[in-house]
């Protein structure tokens, strides 16, 4: 559960924190105010991709940060605990620094993380519903992954796709064997010198970096023992050394502390100084004890480094690169080894087909398991959102060939009347339909994800009136049992929440500053009345926005 948010020079916002509760909670404020700009906030601290635009006009560099409440049993603790990204127990922490040159850095638990880090971990977090989600339906791709993520198959697709692209990575080499024999050898005996010398060579993984520090440490061991012998002289053991001189201090105030209480902190301070020196020369004594000076393990360590200098000059790579350069050589020529032999790469070939239709027999069972469940589901939503006898359904179409994604393309079907036949989602669904049977999908698509917190931003536009309602109690119910933010212009819908926050702009021309606060029950009528009645409002709207707010 996201426990607080706080977003410094992003965009407009100068600075804003919110502290968030359980329960459904909504953003409301007037057009161009700032509420999605929270939401996108909230996307870049969960791994997405960030450029300069966002950094506020006059600052140097972006900040954002989310505090999450997690549970010790969740598969997210222990992904932190292996990628050693670990906190405090139950609390985890999220940063994101984003310069005006548009460098970003993120950081999960006070601890530097990759980009690829940061959506792992925002995987388990937060589920963001975009207010152009009804836009994306109309995409193939988007409709079979919406199907595979709310079936659980992400991972599962993930093994299809790259045993497709194994599969046919070696059945296109299959096909150019014949036609490049003679062009193959040459390669093949030229990879074969290369796979030798580098296997003489035997570079190691993350030896570079292990060499270069070795290399300073052997390299700087005089000056090294010197300034700590020199360093230990000053604090211990030469004439009027700093420990000695701060023990005669010490002593000469304890004995004034008995005629003045007011020395004692003063001496305090002094005999823990005291201990901490002691502490700093016995570590320096260790350390002077342990400092070699090995002229022959410096030269063995730079002809090594020479050596991998060398390697890398010859390969034009990096250094630092030779393990991986030995492993993709190798493998390439395992891959000519085989092409030379046609019997074997067509076994070989045969193998990874099989492998591959396995998988993808198995996802399209699944698949269609999940189609009918989700038909269903969509169907009854369809009911509540002013579609009564509509139907939704989803079509798995036979592909004459296989491909990387499956056995079949994923066709979403509808009809919004009892009396219409099933066509595709892309042709028939008018703007307002097509919101609401995307809200319809994402609602379900929620209920079944295990992320504790959601977000839905604006996906309710094209909808009004008792609808709107309707969806404001569905959210309402998602909320529950889980944490729901929904950013909102529908005054039905922000009647709903639990708690209410308002985005408000404020500003000249030259200098526009966002602000966001809680409303309490007398604030909720006035933003209510607003979003009902626009710039002029009575009491009358005051009177409609309390009895939504009460109903």
């Amino acid at each position: 559960m996201l426990r607080n948010l706080s977003i410094r020079d992003f965009v407009i916002v100068e600075a804003v924190e919110l502290e968030l509760a359980k329960g459904f909670s909504v953003l409301t404020g007037e057009t161009g105010a700032g509420k999605s700009i929270l939401v996108d906030a909230l996307e870049l601290l969960m791994g997405g991709r960030a450029d300069a635009g966002v950094v506020r006009e006059g600052a140097e560099r972006a900040e954002l940060a989310a505090e999450f409440e997690v549970a010790k049993d969740q598969p997210l603790t222990e992904y932190l605990e292996k990628s050693e990204l670990a906190g405090d127990p139950g609390v985890l922490l999220v940063r994101r620094v984003i310069d005006r040159s548009g460098r970003s850095r993120a950081f999960v638990n006070g601890r530097g993380a990759t980009l690829a880090q940061l959506k792992e971990v925002g995987e388990h977090l937060v589920d963001i519903h975009g207010q152009h989600a009804h836009q994306s339906l109309m995409r193939p791709l988007a409709q079979r992954a919406l199907l595979d993520g709310h079936a659980g198959l992400v991972g599962l697709a993930r093994e299809a796709a790259d045993a497709w692209r194994a599969w046919k990575r070696l059945e296109s080499l299959a096909a150019e064997a014949a036609e490049q024999y003679a062009q193959r050898e040459i390669e093949r005996s030229e990879l074969q010198d290369k796979v030798s010398e580098l296997k003489r060579l035997a570079p190691a993984e993350s030896e570079w970096d292990m060499l270069s520090a070795e290399h300073s440490r052997l390299s700087h061991g005089s000056s090294l023992l010197a300034g700590a012998e020199s360093s230990l002289e000053a604090l211990s053991e030469g004439e009027g050394a700093a420990l000695a001189r701060v023990s005669a201090v010490a002593g000469q105030l304890r004995g004034l502390s008995e005629h003045d209480a007011h020395l004692v902190p003063v001496v305090e301070l002094l005999e823990s100084a005291e201990a901490q020196l002691n502490e700093a020369a016995r570590a320096l004594r260790n350390y002077a004890s342990r400092i070699e000076l090995d002229p022959e393990a410096l030269r063995a360590v730079e002809a090594r480094t020479e050596a991998l200098h060398a390697a890398g000059r010859k390969f034009r790579v990096k250094p630092a690169e030779l393990p991986q350069l030995a492993k993709d050589l190798k493998e390439r020529l395992g891959e000519l080894d085989l092409a030379a032999n046609p019997e074997a790469l067509q076994k070989e070939v045969a193998a990874l087909r099989e492998a591959y239709l396995d998988l993808a027999k198995r996802l399209s069972d699944k698949r269609r398991t999940a189609a009918a469940s989700l038909s269903k589901s969509v169907t009854a939503g369809m009911q509540d959102l002013a579609m009564a006898g509509g139907r939704f359904s989803i079509q798995l179409v036979h592909l004459e060939e296989p491909a990387a994604h499956g056995l079949e393309d994923i066709v979403f079907e509808v009809a919004s009347h009892p009396s219409l036949p099933l066509r595709p989602l892309a042709k028939v669904a008018s703007g307002g339909e097509l919101s609401r049977i995307s809200l319809a999908l994402q609602m379900v698509a929620s209920k079944s994800s295990p992320v504790q917190t959601l977000v839905f931003d604006e996906v309710d536009s094209g909808i009004g009136g008792a609808v709107a309602e309707i969806v404001g109690r569905s959210l309402r119910a998602l909320g529950r049992d889980r944490q729901v933010l929904a950013v909102t212009h529908l005054p039905q819908v922000a009647a709903q929440g639990d708690q209410q926050w308002i985005v408000a702009k404020s500003g000249g021309k030259n200098r526009v500053r966002t602000s966001v606060s809680r409303l309490d029950l007398a604030g909720r009528v006035e933003e209510l009345a607003r979003m009902l009645g626009g710039t002029e409002i009575t009491s009358t709207t005051r009177k409609h926005a309390a009895e939504l707010l009460g109903r």
